[in-house]
């Protein structure tokens, strides 16, 4: 994935110098960044509710991120099902720190409405688990960020990307990883994330 490899870097999860200049950045400074790179591109949810793609489906929350279509017959299905394991291991930390983004790579026959069946089909119904479609160009645009586009469906990248706006990590975990493992990632980012959170706080009291 060149381009999710370039993301990476982007945001800071490479080592040496990138790393070094991220931690330098205020979490505020992080946040701008991570807005500019990933756009606030217009997207759909599965209830029809228009988004913008980084204030409204990846700021303020430890993120997961994957790729599906609703005519997929097996490694989105795998996959999703996986992800309802992951979510379960979270318990009351998915919904108020975790969000997942379920993104269709094939919005010119993903409506609202099927990935809203999609999600009732495999029992991925929550509302901080957002299944994401629009037009083909807005789809574009968002996958091709993330190294995700394709013009073959079949095809698709079966990448799981976690991460944190805030505190500039983002990095990638295999699709046949465990949901356990999953979990535990996405907790070790919760951790860092009320960590800043704390921290912020103190520095604005002390201000």
């Amino acid at each position: 994935f060149p381009k999710l490899s370039c993301l990476l870097l982007v945001l800071g999860v490479a080592a040496g110098a990138a790393h070094a200049q991220q931690a330098k950045l205020t979490p505020a400074e992080r946040e701008a960044k991570a807005r500019e790179y990933f756009t606030d591109t217009k997207l759909k949810t599965q209830a029809d509710r228009t988004v913008r793609f980084y204030s409204d489906a990846l700021k303020g929350k430890v993120v997961l991120m994957n790729f599906v279509f609703t005519q997929c017959g097996d490694a989105c299905p795998l996959i999703t099902a996986k992800l309802v394991q992951a979510k379960n291991e979270l318990g009351d930390v998915f919904g108020q720190e975790v969000r997942f983004v379920s993104i269709s790579i094939d919005p010119q026959h993903d409506r609202p409405q099927d990935l809203a069946k999609f999600a009732k089909k495999f029992d991925a119904v929550h509302p901080e688990w957002l299944f994401l479609t629009g037009e083909r160009a807005n789809i574009e645009a968002v996958t091709k960020k993330l190294g995700a586009w394709t013009d073959d469906v079949e095809s698709h990248s079966t990448a799981i990307i976690i991460g944190s706006p805030r505190q500039g990590k983002w990095k990638k975990v295999r699709p046949d990883a465990p949901a356990k493992a999953i979990a535990m990632e996405l907790r070790q980012l919760v951790a860092g994330e009320i960590e800043a959170r704390k921290l912020a706080q103190a520095g604005a009291a002390g201000r």
